[in-house]
């Protein structure tokens, strides 16, 4: 069949487009993804013999509604799906263009609703991979360390609450988008997160999480371009980039300084640099852009020893202004520390010492002891 190739990667690249786009029309998760998957399997039957249509996103979302209405008007339930159905002669599929801004715009209501405040946070990540990044939920299981049966649950309560709530189907007015914007990306930041700290198994990257990850985040400059939005997408590739670099043959974590340089991804970086010019454009200049920046340093330093820390410990106080975490003050202190000296970043993580967020966390250990080492009092470092 000389079309499945062909067929395979249209559905790698727009099965999302269109199941957004089938939702809105249909109102329906469930319905609208067996109408996607009927649409695709006429495909896959009518294309080799009749040929690949002019527009196919929009042959499938035409063919998946009609296919749905069909089904339900021959079940008997259809009185409880009725108001589902949209009249075909009240669309109008001579206006509906693959360019028509409502089609891209159905991808951006679809992130919006997946990430809702009104859900959990652990169902907001499981149904923004599940019907925004289109795995399967054994994928989205695995990846998020669940068993099968028990995110299959989550993510059907989550679409009921939806369904329940009366969750509007819409990207939010101009009025709520500064609102909920932060709320989406701190999922997309979550799932990237997910996939590049995680420690079990062989590798310390999660590559398809966090792939998957930066492919949200495109979506979502492309959809609703905002400068936070490019500077979490900058972050991310920054960060992607030392991929790589970020283990040893033995699969040990290899810290940054001592990282070889020229196994960071090159092009990645380039991406990941051009999307942060593109977000310092605008203002105000938010958390993620200046997190980026200082990935930015660190990207553009020849070796470990021409960082620019000066400039760092300028990111770092700016970010502390806006988010005023024991976390961040810690990441400021090793940076003091690399551009003045040990003695200096020691006093300030023991300013921080008593912190109730900071006294557990390991890496503020971790970090002391570096930094007593690097004062030459290895007992105190051991």
């Amino acid at each position: 069949m000389h079309n499945q190739p062909l067929i395979d990667q249209l559905y790698r690249q727009q099965s999302r487009r269109v199941l957004a786009t089938l939702i809105r029309l249909l109102g329906d998760f469930d319905l609208a993804e067996d109408a996607m998957q009927e649409a695709f399997v006429a495909a896959v039957q009518q294309w080799p013999t009749e040929g690949m249509p002019d527009d196919p996103a929009v042959w499938l979302i035409r063919v998946g509604q009609r296919r749905c209405i069909d089904q339900i008007r021959r079940r008997r339930t259809s009185r409880h799906y009725a108001h589902l159905v949209m009249p075909e002669e009240a669309f109008e599929w001579a206006a509906f263009e693959w360019q028509d801004p409502s089609i891209e715009d159905d991808q951006l209501r679809l992130l919006f609703i997946c990430c809702h405040p009104s859900l959990a946070m652990a169902d907001r990540i499981a149904l923004t991979l599940r019907e925004m990044g289109g795995l399967t939920t054994e994928q989205v299981s695995s990846a998020l360390l669940q068993k099968p049966a028990t995110l299959a649950q989550r993510i059907v309560r989550a679409k009921r609450k939806i369904r329940d709530a009366g969750i509007p189907y819409e990207v939010p007015d101009a009025t709520a988008l500064p609102e909920r914007l932060p709320g989406v990306l701190w999922v997309i930041y979550l799932i990237f997160n997910e996939g590049y700290s995680r420690s079990d198994g062989e590798s310390v990257v999660d590559v398809s999480l966090a792939a998957e990850a930066i492919r949200l985040a495109e979506a979502l400059a492309r959809l609703l371009p905002s400068g936070e939005a490019f500077g979490l997408l900058a972050l991310m590739l920054l960060y992607d980039a030392r991929r790589e670099a970020r283990q040893d043959a033995e699969g040990e974590l290899i810290p940054l300084e001592e990282q070889d340089r020229n196994r960071w991804d090159r092009a990645r970086i380039r991406d990941g640099l051009a999307w942060l010019e593109r977000a310092l454009a605008l203002s105000p200049t938010g958390p993620y852009t200046l997190q980026a920046s200082i990935a930015a340093v660190h990207a553009q330093a020849p070796s470990a020893e021409a960082t620019d820390w000066a400039r760092i410990v300028v990111l770092y106080e700016a970010l502390y202004r806006q988010q005023p975490s024991p976390i961040i003050a810690l990441n400021r202190a090793v940076a003091v520390a690399m551009r003045d000296s040990p003695a200096a970043g020691l006093s300030l993580l023991d300013a921080l010492a008593s912190h109730k967020q900071i006294v557990n966390y390991h890496l503020f250990h971790a970090a002391r002891a570096d930094l007593l080492r690097r004062a030459g009092d290895y007992t105190a470092a051991r």
